[in-house]
């Protein structure tokens, strides 16, 4: 699946936004407007002004509807989801090349809120993944103690774990042990049935 910059990195910001949430991070990770600015530089989300107290629930309004889209099982529910958010957040599509990219086209109206801002560029990214048929690519970490959001853009859609490096080792880790100890415990009934 090919995938542009702008694209992935609105992929990217999705899916950051959406294990902000407490029910997955533990914590609300968006409490505070120095919190905002920190997903804003972290995710490198472009012409975005001042941000006050009345962005903060904004976002989190967002961040449930894309939760929601995540959630869904059907294109045709997504696909309503977010067209309503698109079209609410006063989409202008237009081409820019700013900071040192070449051109690309962003989706929200100049001067647009952060939330809008998310809305527009986060759907059309979203949406570019529907009209590829490729929605089962949103997924949530298989870990059992674990519900990350992430895009699974491997080759094949094989990708079960938010992250292989600690989801996926703790599991394979605990997998092995189990069958270690199971192998353990079948030697020793052995043992213990031949004396």
């Amino acid at each position: 699946m090919l995938i542009n910059h702008d694209t992935r990195c609105a992929l990217d910001s999705v899916v950051d936004l959406i294990n902000t949430a407490p029910a997955i991070a533990g914590r609300e990770s968006l409490a505070e407007v120095a919190d905002l600015r920190a997903f804003v530089e972290r995710n490198k989300v472009s012409e975005i002004g001042r941000l006050d107290r009345l962005d903060i629930s904004a976002v989190h309004a967002v961040r449930t509807r894309f939760t929601e889209v995540f959630a869904t099982t059907d294109d045709a529910t997504a696909s309503t989801m977010l067209n309503a958010m698109i079209a609410e957040a006063g989409t202008t599509p237009r081409l820019t090349d700013h900071d040192g990219y070449d051109w690309h086209v962003h989706y929200f109206a100049p001067g647009a809120s952060l939330s809008d801002h998310l809305a527009a560029d986060c759907g059309m990214a979203l949406a570019f993944l529907i009209v590829a048929g490729e929605r089962e690519r949103l997924r949530r970490c298989d870990a059992p103690d674990c519900r990350h959001a992430f895009v699974d853009l491997s080759r094949n859609r094989s990708r079960r774990y938010c992250d292989s490096r600690t989801c996926g080792n703790r599991l394979h880790v605990a997998a092995y042990r189990a069958r270690r100890r199971e192998a353990g415990e079948a030697g020793t009934d052995e043992a213990a049935a031949a004396s």
